[in-house]
């Protein structure tokens, strides 16, 4: 079996996201995006002009291609132009698709109860606690090594979550009873939830079936996947007058626009706001 040989072309941008420290699924993500144009203009993407990448997400916009893949095409192709071309002019006109911004669907703190008691044994019960009541996301789960749990501070270490940003946040004493029952019965050694393969941990994917498995026995009604554990983390934190800053530094949230949105879905907080009507006085009598 021989490899397939690289052009000067592609090594180079390979070498320019590694200069950057892209993460490896971006910079595949990224050379599959050029690979896809070259294929579409039918020689080298070097001699194309901006009237070339119009036609292109014109095309891809056309073959009903949603907004964030047509967004993610976007940015590997003004990387590639920008910096491996040094042509970021041909780029400049190539717009992002403004994606209609829809309220996440929440679980109530009862239903999260019976998704966390349906799960598919300690493992999963422990994995899925850990998305709940710490608010990760399922990559920063499964990243989870026995030593990022500090029971002394009271803290769980998230090391090189989404942005190659380190954080920490809380562990609760129940969270930490359910851990310390997962590794007495597994005794994990270095991931926390280690997969078939104790060398890897368990995958995203694995991880997603087990929630969606609990949910089925749990008979919710909703559509449930991981990153609903998330928001109902902010939500509830919300809804019981957690600070949003806070819960923006929990999250790993760069913006505090981006938590903004649990504002939106905090129920129980607006329903202890009074609607103005309530304070209208009746005019008097004729």
């Amino acid at each position: 079996m021989t490899d397939t040989p690289v052009s000067p072309l592609r090594q180079r941008m390979i070498e320019d996201m590694t200069i950057r420290k892209l993460a490896p699924k971006t910079q595949a993500s990224y050379i599959r995006v050029v690979r896809n144009f070259t294929g579409f203009l039918g020689r080298s993407p070097d001699q194309s002009s901006a009237e070339d990448l119009r036609r292109y997400q014109l095309h891809l916009a056309a073959s009903g291609v949603a907004s964030p893949s047509l967004n993610a095409t976007v940015t590997a192709l003004r990387f590639f132009f920008a910096v491996t071309l040094g042509r970021g002019d041909v780029t400049d006109r190539l717009p992002f698709v403004r994606e209609p911004r829809k309220l996440p669907v929440v679980l109530s703190s009862e239903e999260v109860a019976r998704l966390l008691q349906a799960a598919p044994g300690l493992k999963y019960r422990a994995a899925l606690s850990v998305a709940y009541g710490a608010g990760l996301r399922a990559s920063e789960v499964i990243s989870l090594k026995v030593s990022d749990i500090d029971s002394t501070r009271m803290v769980i270490r998230v090391e090189q979550g989404k942005g190659r940003k380190d954080r920490y946040v809380m562990l609760s004493p129940d969270l930490l009873e359910l851990l310390r029952s997962w590794w007495r019965t597994a005794r994990p050694r270095g991931w926390l939830f280690p997969g078939r393969d104790p060398a890897q941990p368990i995958t995203t994917r694995q991880l997603d079936r087990a929630c969606k498995a609990a949910a089925r026995t749990a008979a919710l009604d909703k559509p449930v996947s991981m990153h609903m554990l998330r928001h109902a983390f902010a939500t509830h934190l919300l809804e019981r007058k957690t600070d949003i800053r806070v819960i923006q530094v929990l999250l790993g949230h760069k913006k505090l626009d981006t938590t903004a949105i649990y504002t939106r879905l905090a129920l129980k907080t607006l329903g202890a706001v009074k609607s103005p009507l309530a304070h209208l006085k009746p005019p008097p009598p004729a």
